[in-house]
């Protein structure tokens, strides 16, 4: 039962760092209604940038998070203004120009082999002091690096629904993921606010990466593994749901931590798949999801 319990609390952290994965996935998708599929390259970005910046200047890991996340916010700001917005105006009819899906696609793999190119195939990772650390709570062991991963995606989570509840700029990216044309008729520039929305699902994909490079390996195609889990945890807690990306996240990493216990990781992929496509028949919308737009 111990062996449970620590397992059970080694999936809750680590699932808390997929729903943060998957918290910026949702916000766009939220805003924009389109489902990036270069997310998980740019999580790649922030975890490459994250990497370089400690090794480069030997500052604490957790110091980057001051760092990096206003680097990829601007990153994924102008991204989607010079990539992505002449598709959104060529298609101004359309409510979800599924050619934008197809230029997210083109962005996954340029900066997928980009990164390929400039650093090569293998694995990184940074070791630092906290890196192997951890505190006893009672029996169970706790790593301080994914308990301090858990608190942050926590805190993210918290930080965007007051974000989006109690500013301007927040109520105008619900305004305009509501009905964009009636957000416009206010006075929104909802081009602007792509921008911003892609901006801080980009920077969020950089907290995540901070997060991730203390104990996790960096490669080029890392951004992979988490886009999977990412678009699993979306459809699970529901399309443009905050609170709903968390807890998908927290449920993936449970099942992922405590069935490996019983049984082959093989079967705890198709358990999680099984999930999925259960909750895709019984209730389309997910945990917090709702028929209607977010």
């Amino acid at each position: 039962m111990t062996a449970v319990i620590q397992a059970a609390l080694n999936g809750a952290m680590m699932g808390a760092m997929y729903g943060l994965t998957a918290l910026g996935l949702t916000l766009i998708f939220g805003v924009m209604k389109v489902v990036n599929f270069a997310h998980g390259s740019l999580l790649m970005v922030g975890m490459f940038s994250a990497y370089w910046l400690i090794r480069l200047t030997g500052i604490h890991p957790y110091l980057a998070l001051v760092i990096v996340p206003p680097v990829l916010f601007v990153f994924g700001y102008y991204l989607q203004d010079v990539v992505i917005k002449p598709v959104f105006k060529a298609e101004g009819q359309v409510r979800e120009p599924l050619t934008v899906i197809i230029v997210t696609t083109g962005v996954w793999y340029v900066l997928d082999n980009l990164a390929l190119m400039l650093f090569g195939a293998e694995y990184r990772t940074v070791r630092t002091a906290i890196s192997n650390k951890s505190f006893a709570l009672g029996e169970f062991i706790i790593s301080i690096p994914k308990f301090s991963g858990f608190v942050v995606a926590v805190a993210t989570a918290v930080g965007l629904a007051l974000f989006m509840r109690k500013t301007k700029t927040g109520k105008a990216l619900r305004a305009t993921s509501l009905d964009r044309e009636a957000a416009n008729l206010m006075g929104i520039n909802q081009y602007r606010i792509y921008n911003i929305a892609f901006g801080l699902g980009t920077a969020i994909a950089g907290i995540a990466g901070c997060v991730l490079i203390p104990f996790y390996y960096v490669y080029p195609s890392v951004g992979v593994v988490f886009d999977i889990r990412a678009f699993i945890i979306v459809v699970l807690g529901g399309l443009g749901s905050i609170p709903g990306a968390l807890l998908g996240g927290l449920v993936i990493g449970l099942i992922e931590s405590v069935f490996s216990q019983f049984m082959a990781s093989t079967w705890t992929e198709a358990i999680i798949y099984a999930i999925f496509l259960i909750i895709l028949f019984v209730k389309p919308s997910g945990f917090f999801g709702h028929k209607q737009d977010w």
